[in-house]
């Protein structure tokens, strides 16, 4: 059942219990207000009853006693009147009388009949009192039954003019009044009984109906916090599983147990974040895969720049040993130029000194051809560098590729965990460190592009300047082949004469030239030498930073555990 039918169905029901309080209040009410206003009514028409029957029997004793009182002082007839009818007096009497009769009547009818209303309201007490009160009814009833013959009889006696009967009837008469009067009186006091029977009944029906109303609003409280508390229980469960998936998430544990998929809202929501930190333990499995693969890289390209540095300073050493020879061989020169002066007194001297050049010159030619293979073996190994630092580059790539990766799906987090609100802001943690891991990702790719790309720079000046030094070398050793032809040519003209020692001097000046040439390349080749060496310590520095930057990234992907 999903959070929002959940939410739904406890209020209906909490609704409904309150629809059912209600409707039992407004029966209860009901229930209170029809006995209420039956009870009163009742009294009311009861008391108006026996007042008005009371009254009747005043009206009917004055018209008694004035027929009487009539009768016994008898006015004179004057001559000529016609005979006194029937008296006005026993006239209204007998019509009060049949009012008072049908009075009483009507009172027993209603008064059973509210006996019987007071049986189905459940008012014991008033029932009873209803029976008393029919049975005075009944009893005042024959009593005026009885009284209202014997005045009739009275009546017979005034229009027969019997006054002894008229006289002695009168005490009967009194008695019979006095006996209806009270039991009409009687008839009252039983419906005060029951007014007070009513009235402790309505309170009785009021207190019950108040602790019905109250039992009721804490049933229906109590069931109301026992729905909520329950669907409560049922959201807050989830909740406390997804804070605790994000706190080990957030922690770098992405190798717990997913989340309980289920069918509502929260379910769905387990889903998304158990697909989440799936592709995140993909993602760091890769990361660390290819971290240790650049690891591995920078390792192998920093022994080599070590190797290639140590090349370096061995071809400075050689090339300063050359430069040594040759600074010899112009010292050697310039000592051939003083003596070339005295060749003519010492020719053996000069074709010794000759044999001296040639040998210097044989070994200057050694050096320069130990030059040319070594530069040539800078250029290869600064071509293979090149190729290396190119290997490197692809790598950049696919580490900076990861990091726009790694930013992107830090991105779609941090919108995830917006979406899901509260319940997402541990999440928002994860999010926000991947970026920050994706960040310094790509701030490394670029710083170690930008050390690539000046280690690039300087090999392809290191190549240009081997290339011109191998050059240069070529030059030389042409010239030192032709200073050792000169050379073997001069031995040969001082054994033949000495008159062509003026050419041996020119050849010797000549030699001077191009000993000051190697020098010159020699110096060059020591300048390209030192470039080149302080290209291979910047190159070594790289890929120490890039050993360095390395390292960091595979302690950044550690930290996520898979």
């Amino acid at each position: 059942m999903t959070i929002a039918a959940r939410l739904f169905l406890g209020f209906l029901l909490s609704v409904l219990m309150l629809v059912g309080v209600g409707l039992l209040s407004l029966n209860l009410v009901g229930r209170l207000r029809d006995t209420t206003q039956a009870i009163a009514a009742h009294d009311i028409w009861a008391y108006r009853v026996v007042q008005r029957i009371l009254q009747s029997q005043i009206t009917l004793i004055d018209a008694r006693r004035a027929a009487v009182v009539e009768f016994m002082m008898p006015s004179p007839v004057l001559p000529g009147a016609p005979p006194k009818g029937v008296d006005p007096a026993v006239t209204r009497w007998r019509a009060e009388a049949d009012r008072a009769a049908a009075a009483l009547a009507d009172a027993i009818a209603v008064a059973s009949g509210f006996e019987q209303q007071s049986i189905t309201l459940d008012v014991p007490g008033r029932a009873a009192t209803w029976h008393e009160v029919v049975r005075l009814f009944q009893q005042a009833q024959l009593q005026f039954t009885s009284l209202r013959a014997d005045s009739e009889t009275q009546f017979d006696s005034i229009s027969t003019g019997d006054t002894k009967s008229v006289v002695a009837s009168e005490p009967k008469l009194l008695s019979e009044n006095v006996a209806f009067g009270q039991t009409m009186l009687q008839a009252e006091d039983a419906l005060q009984t029951g007014d007070k029977a009513g009235q402790q009944r309505v309170d009785d029906l009021t207190a019950q109906v108040r602790m019905i109303l109250v039992t009721s609003v804490v049933v229906a409280l109590l069931a109301s916090l026992l729905i909520a508390w329950s669907v409560r229980r049922s959201i807050m469960r989830s909740l406390d599983a997804f804070a605790g998936f994000a706190e080990q998430v957030g922690s770098g544990d992405l190798g717990g147990q997913p989340l309980t998929v289920g069918r509502d809202e929260l379910g769905r929501l387990a889903a998304a974040l158990n697909h989440m930190v799936e592709s995140l333990r993909q993602i760091g499995r890769k990361s660390q895969e290819i971290t240790s693969t650049l690891n591995a890289s920078a390792a192998q390209i920093r022994a080599s720049t070590q190797q290639q540095a140590a090349s370096v300073e061995e071809q400075l050493a050689a090339i300063q040993e050359t430069a040594a020879t040759a600074d010899e061989i112009t010292h050697s020169g310039a000592r051939i130029a003083s003596r070339a002066q005295e060749v003519i007194q010492a020719a053996q001297a000069s074709v010794a000194t000759s044999a001296n050049g040639l040998r210097a010159v044989a070994e200057a030619a050694r050096a320069m051809d130990a030059i040319r293979d070594q530069g040539e073996m800078v250029a290869s190994n600064i071509v293979a560098l090149s190729e290396k630092t190119q290997a490197i580059g692809e790598i950049i790539m696919t580490v900076n590729d990861i990091s726009e990766r790694s930013h992107l799906l830090a991105l779609n987090a941090a919108i995830e965990a917006a979406a899901a609100g509260e319940s997402g802001r541990s999440f928002a943690v994860v999010a926000s460190e991947l970026k920050v891991l994706a960040d310094q990702a790509k701030d490394a790719t670029i710083q170690v592009r930008s050390i690539l790309g000046e280690i690039q720079r300087g090999i392809n000046t290191s190549v240009m300047l081997t290339e011109e030094a191998v050059k240069r070398v070529a030059v030389g050793r042409e010239r030192s082949d032709i200073t050792e032809r000169a050379i073997e040519e001069i031995t040969a003209s001082v054994q033949e004469s000495v008159q062509t020692f003026q050419q041996i001097v020119a050849s010797t000046n000549q030699q001077q030239i191009g000993i000051e040439q190697v020098m010159g390349a020699l110096q060059s080749i020591r300048q390209a030498s030192q470039q080149t060496a302080s290209g291979t310590r910047e190159l070594e520095t790289a890929a120490a930073s890039l050993s360095e930057l390395s390292g960091q990234l595979l302690a950044l992907s550690d930290r996520y555990r898979t």
